[in-house]
């Protein structure tokens, strides 16, 4: 029998393999022009929002993951790069009754406003429970709502998440099963941001390239496995 000591350790070691395993590209993905968004240990290619340095609290790379401290502050921050028609995959889990999200098609990559998918712990948080479902996990929030049935792995616990934009075209993707899928321009869409707090903002919803964002919502949250690749439009 092995000592505790030493049962830990190896335990120890195993939890950092799998979040180092976890960012990064097998060469079939390579092959199929993925690029990791976050690379496990530092925070290159991420700053703050508006052109401002990478915030020295509240984010941090730690243990193979892209953490916000509950409380820590900071603010949003987004990547260096801008994205039009692009794939984007990523893993996360978020503190009890925790908000957050994940932000693209920004009217303006200098505010924190645009197209986002939701991360929130739907059980315990207010948002839940309001607007007709359009602010729960994997909606287009404020805008549409998730489809009934899906899969939510509850606060700590490890979520998938996708978000495809071809074209006109747009999926949300939550744990395997589509959540959300709309058309760019289309009067579904239109309807649904006229009924929306976006409503006043005539630049939302018109396709543009942006950054991705992460909100600092001041919760617990944690992302790995970032990968993102351009998609040729329709």
């Amino acid at each position: 029998m092995r000592p505790l000591l030493t049962c830990l350790a190896i335990s120890i070691l195993s939890l950092a393999a799998s979040g180092a395993e976890a960012n990064t590209l097998t060469d079939a993905e390579k092959s199929e022009g993925w690029k990791l968004l976050f690379d496990g240990t530092s925070t290159a290619g991420w700053r703050g929002l508006g052109g401002k340095p990478f915030p020295e609290k509240g984010w941090v790379a730690i243990d193979g993951t892209l953490h916000h401290a509950k409380g820590a502050g900071g603010g949003d921050i987004v990547t260096t790069d801008a994205y039009e028609d692009f794939e984007l995959s990523w893993e996360w889990k978020i503190g009890e009754a925790g908000n957050s999200g994940l932000k693209y098609n920004l009217p303006d990559p200098k505010r924190g406003v645009g197209f986002e998918y939701q991360l929130l712990d739907d059980e315990k948080h207010a948002d839940a429970k309001m607007h007709d479902g359009t602010r729960t996990t994997a909606s287009l929030y404020d805008v549409l709502a998730p489809a009934a049935g899906k899969k939510l792995n509850p606060p700590g616990q490890w979520n998938t998440s996708r978000i495809i934009v071809k074209g006109s075209h747009v999926e949300h993707w939550l744990n395997g099963a589509k959540t959300v899928e709309f058309e760019l321009g289309s009067d579904a869409l239109k309807t649904a941001i006229a009924a929306s707090k976006f409503k006043a903002n005539a630049a939302f919803g018109v396709k543009t390239k942006s950054p991705i964002l992460l909100q600092d919502h001041g919760d617990e949250v944690s992302l790995r496995a970032m990968k993102i690749r351009v998609l040729a439009a329709k």
